[in-house]
């Protein structure tokens, strides 16, 4: 490999680390909405030069997590009741959409790994609660994963993303914490198991609903 070639994949490794960690500060609220995303701050947080930092930054544009203000830089994008509807529409139409076409295509295999990702984030929940956030998005990525539309599922997946900031806002009401929602994933992951397509797409989106309601009251 030539000096060139190695600089650029230490360039490419250190912009992917900036990515990743800044991505998680706004997605867990450590970086607030709304938040200036200041270089100088950020260099000092990551322990890096501030190019990886800007490309990373440039990235959550994508990712509509950062918005980039003209002469001012980067700012952590701001929260809303009316914003988190949005996502939550979106999500009940689109993984209704992949959850469908995933159960049209049914086959053992997908059911086998359905249950045992299940399995796996049943049994994390007593971790802590980042690795249960990492299996969570995991296991409902599982339950769409079948639909084979790779571009449908990166939305769904951006979608998730954008969402659990909002659960984070939540994560400290009382009521949110007593839900049953152990429950409610079993009672989807049933009703993928018997290929009952109209129950598991109501029983999904109710799961997202129930949610939603929790985090609008608290964000409100």
């Amino acid at each position: 490999m030539s000096i060139g070639s190695t600089s650029t994949a230490m360039e490419s490794s250190a912009t992917k680390g900036a990515y990743l960690t800044l991505r998680d500060l706004i997605l867990t609220g450590e970086l607030a909405p709304g938040e200036k995303l200041k270089i100088d701050n950020l260099r000092e947080i990551l322990g890096m030069g501030a190019a990886p930092i800007r490309e990373a930054l440039s990235l959550l544009t994508s990712d509509q997590l950062v918005v980039r203000q003209d002469q001012r830089g980067f700012r952590a994008a701001e929260t809303s009741v009316e914003n988190f509807q949005e996502i939550l529409e979106l999500r009940c139409q689109l993984e209704s959409i992949a959850l469908r076409q995933s159960i049209e295509n049914t086959s053992e295999a997908w059911i086998e790994e359905v249950v045992l990702s299940h399995h796996r984030m049943t049994r994390a929940e007593v971790d802590p609660k980042k690795n249960f956030e990492i299996l969570h998005k995991a296991f409902h990525h599982k339950l769409i994963g079948n639909c084979n539309s790779p571009v449908l599922l990166g939305f769904c997946s951006q979608l998730y993303d954008l969402n659990i900031r909002y659960r984070y806002i939540a994560a400290r009401a009382f009521a949110y914490e007593a839900r049953m929602v152990r429950d409610e994933h079993q009672s989807i992951v049933d009703a993928v198991i018997q290929s009952d397509l109209n129950k598991a797409n109501q029983l999904l989106c109710e799961h997202y609903k129930t949610t939603g309601a929790f985090v609008i009251k608290y964000i409100k």
